[in-house]
């Protein structure tokens, strides 16, 4: 699917993977919406590339409705979804002070699961709603998730990341074969580890270490290698329920 004056909505977008793929997609003729949780980021983003920001929580149908419904108004049928808005906190399932509490398990669950699958169905119903002439072979959306090489190596320190992760590549085949009817492609990417705002804090030694455990090329994943992978979802019209790896063949040890 061409990208060149598609609406498209990029969660998490103010920052890391999702800033970098705002920013090839408009560089690529798309009216881009941006999304995310921090208002100042996603404003930042949204300015640097011409687009529009949306301060919200993925998490919230409400607010997911609202906006999805905006951007409808303000700039058309969004043709493509991209998800990257997700949180990674590290917690054992029995920590020094008893078992993990419940709320902290959740929390992970809802933004990175159920914050994918509201916009999902959102954007969904909206192309749904507005099909592009044509013979039915040809693309009217394309939906595409962020799951995590932590959804098939889960390490000791994140039960609740990989499974909410798991949950997000179990969700592409289920979409995918629902939504083609109405022309909606799914796919989900899977990221090793990636040079993104979660581990820039880290001190340079760390993410030297960091990197020399990737195979090959051994060094950290960059953003932009992420947008390129997405970019050409959009772009291949045979990609379809499938999630990729791109880890530069990295399998996690068990910490």
């Amino acid at each position: 699917m061409d990208i060149g004056n598609k609406v498209a909505i990029v969660t998490g977008g103010g920052s890391g993977l999702g800033e970098a793929t705002a920013i090839r997609l408009a560089e690529g003729g798309a009216r881009v919406a941006v999304v995310d949780l921090n208002a100042d980021a996603a404003n930042a983003v949204a300015e640097k590339i011409g687009g529009e920001a949306f301060a919200i929580d993925i998490a919230d149908a409400q607010a997911g409705e609202k906006a999805v419904a905006q951007i409808v108004a303000e700039l058309g049928t969004p043709r493509i979804l991209v998800n990257c808005a997700g949180v990674g906190t590290p917690m054992k399932i029995l920590g020094k002070d008893g078992p993990l509490a419940l709320s902290a398990f959740e929390k992970v669950v809802r933004i990175n699961l159920i914050g994918t699958f509201n916009m999902l169905r959102l954007v969904a119903d909206a192309i749904a709603r507005d099909q592009e002439p044509g013979d039915g072979k040809q693309t009217q959306g394309v939906i595409i998730n962020t799951a995590s090489v932590a959804a098939f190596d889960g390490q000791i320190g994140q039960p609740a990341y990989s499974s909410s992760k798991a949950g997000v590549v179990g969700l592409a085949l289920p979409a995918a074969r629902e939504l083609a009817r109405y022309g909606i492609r799914v796919l989900t990417i899977a990221p090793g580890i990636f040079l993104t705002p979660m581990l820039k804090i880290l001190p340079d030694e760390a993410l030297e270490s960091l990197g020399r455990s990737v195979p090959f090329p051994p060094r950290l994943g960059e953003p932009e290698e992420f947008a390129k992978l997405a970019l050409h979802m959009i772009d291949n019209d045979m990609l379809n329920g499938e999630v990729v790896r791109i880890d530069g063949s990295i399998r996690m040890a068990a910490k």
